[in-house]
């Protein structure tokens, strides 16, 4: 599934093709999309002009003045700029075309992306209780140790609660962990300030590196290019069960936590 250095991605590759560009039409091929494509995106895009490109947790946000589109990349979903009239494949579902000739296209093989409409989005019931962005100020130290205050669940489970902090998914998650050298089933409730403040600074150190790399590229999940994503090459403990830890050559180990495996290493995590 695309996790927020994806889509962060994704916006930045497509934002300069799209900002300030007036719509001129919307074709929808399939509406069935994990909920139906909002009827606002056919009736009221065309003709707007998208006035930003913006990304709330995994969402995109196309704003126009007569509201917002949200999108979800879903498990499998990606974002091309094209020109009109390319042939569209069985998986390309939505084209939002340009009058400057080009098209942005969603392709969604597994459907479980959405498309979906806002006045105000950050008041939708889908982004309104969501936490703060994990590289904003907000998102720091002294904020997980006072959220965390008093909670039994795993370090790993809690920072992966999109209450808590947006965007944080499996794989970076451990890769954080690793990098703050916590041990991934520590209580969250009895983590100390001084490490929840290294944690803070791991996840935004992750994140932002996962950025500049492109992504992380598993199964299908490509760039607003077409690119691959390359932060696969640097994950020290994410998919290297059984492989030597890159810091003291134990061997990495792999645990199951709310259905999702997790990776970590026994002597340098605790």
């Amino acid at each position: 599934m695309p996790e927020l250095p994806e889509v962060e991605t994704s916006k930045r590759g497509i934002a300069p093709w799209i900002e300030d560009q007036d719509v001129s039409n919307v074709v929808v091929r399939q509406q069935n999309l994990r909920w139906p494509v909002a009827a606002e995106i056919e009736r009221l895009l065309p003709g707007q002009r998208i006035r930003s490109l913006s990304r709330r947790a995994k969402y995109l946000l196309i704003g126009t003045d007569a509201g917002t589109a949200m999108l979800h990349l879903g498990m499998s979903g990606s974002l091309r700029v094209i020109d009109i009239g390319t042939p569209a494949g069985v998986h390309d579902h939505v084209d939002i075309e340009l009058a400057s000739g080009k098209a942005l296209r969603f392709r969604d093989p597994r459907r479980f992306g959405s498309l979906l409409w806002a006045e105000e989005p950050h008041e939708h019931p889908l982004l309104r209780n969501l936490g703060p962005e994990p590289l904003d100020d907000a998102f720091n130290g002294e904020y997980l140790r006072k959220t965390a205050r008093g909670r039994r669940v795993s370090i790993k489970q809690f920072l992966m609660n999109g209450s808590v902090v947006v965007g944080v998914g499996n794989i970076y998650a451990s890769e954080s962990l690793f990098v703050a050298a916590i041990h991934p089933k520590r209580q969250a409730g009895r983590i100390s300030l001084i490490r929840m403040e290294s944690l803070a600074d791991a996840v935004k150190m992750v994140l932002s590196n996962a950025i500049d790399a492109g992504g992380t590229t598993l199964r299908d999940y490509y760039d607003g290019d077409g690119e691959p994503g390359h932060f696969q090459q640097q994950l020290e403990v994410y998919g290297r069960d059984d492989e030597p830890c890159l810091r003291c050559q134990r061997l990495i180990s792999a645990v199951v936590q709310g259905q999702r495996r997790t990776y970590y290493c026994k002597n340098c995590q605790r």
